[in-house]
């Protein structure tokens, strides 16, 4: 079994912070011990572990994927007008895998599980499989 959560993103791009429904998410699933596979079903979109205390460093993941990857008209043959996207999920990932102990998430004190949007806004998905072990 595993559980679908939606994100309802409103911006062409950014970092969504879902560490606490998937925290939920863990918690009703009653695992103590194991893992916490999330996978993003989606080509213009990721998922990434990352410190949510400061928001300014979300900003600065955006503002560097954005000036590191071309703009949507430098001549990509894609032509949805979406490569730049499909080109940042490459590089964040669509697959985390986090480490349960007594029931919590095992993450560092500053770190946050983030929803990447990069073509939005639009309703996302991301599947959640929480295993004992």
């Amino acid at each position: 079994m595993f559980w679908k959560l939606e994100v309802r993103t409103g911006k062409r791009e950014e970092l969504v912070d879902i560490t606490d429904r998937v925290q939920e998410i863990v918690e009703r699933s009653g695992v103590r011990e194991g893992i916490c596979h999330l996978y993003v079903p989606h080509t213009t979109a990721a998922i990434t572990v990352n410190e949510g205390a400061d928001p300014a460093v979300g900003k600065d993941i955006l503002y560097w994927l954005d000036k590191t990857i071309a703009r949507e008209d430098a001549g990509y043959r894609h032509q949805e007008g979406n490569s730049a996207a499909h080109i940042k999920a490459v590089l964040t990932g669509n697959f985390q895998e986090i480490f349960i102990e007594e029931g919590r998430l095992v993450l560092g004190t500053w770190e946050r599980i983030f929803f990447c949007e990069f073509d939005g806004p639009r309703l996302r998905k991301v599947y959640i499989k929480v295993i004992s072990g």
